[in-house]
């Protein structure tokens, strides 16, 4: 049920690097085997996310199998959430990147079964760090709070990252030695 319905099965893991983040009109579209919000994955989180800049917004209803403590959803689902929606935030700023750090509060209990709308932007881009924020709101309370910390890299290097050759001395996403 997670093949597209129309049009072919789409081969690339990632959609054509030389279309902006403007043009793609979700970022599931994009990355159509993403293991947060990829539409051809079976185990994809319901997030669905939108560009309303300067945000990104995703909007989910987590279900139980996203379930942690009881009735609540699990922490790591949250996680992973704020790792793709601060990514979404930075493709927004045309400044996305690998993760450096990732720091998630867990204010309240996000709850299963009720929606959930989260908020993405980015409050910094230097030469080869983004910066980026995002919060969770269930019911008018904010539940999660999260930062992240990206490498700023060109689209074409991001690319080229799963050619590494495992036996070279290649720098990693930082510009330093592994």
């Amino acid at each position: 049920r997670h093949v597209p319905e129309r049009g072919p099965l789409p081969t690339a893991r990632f959609a054509d690097r030389s279309v902006r983040s403007e043009e793609v009109a979700t970022l599931a579209a994009a990355m159509p085997f993403d293991m947060v919000i990829g539409s051809c994955n079976p185990v994809a989180l319901p997030v669905a996310v939108e560009f309303e800049p300067p945000m990104a917004i995703g909007r989910a209803t987590f279900t139980p199998p996203y379930e942690g403590a009881p009735g609540c959803v699990h922490g790591a689902v949250l996680a992973a959430s704020f790792d793709m929606m601060l990514t979404a935030a930075n493709v927004l700023a045309d400044a996305a990147g690998p993760t450096v750090t990732l720091t998630i509060r867990y204010l309240k209990p996000t709850l299963i079964a009720q929606p959930a709308l989260f908020e993405a932007w980015v409050t910094s881009v230097d030469r080869r760090r983004t910066h980026s924020r995002g919060r969770l709101v269930q019911n008018g309370v904010v539940t999660v709070e999260a930062e992240g910390e990206f490498v700023t890299m060109d689209r074409s290097r991001i690319a080229s990252l799963h050619r590494r050759d495992g036996d070279t001395d290649e720098p990693g996403p930082d510009g330093g030695g592994r």
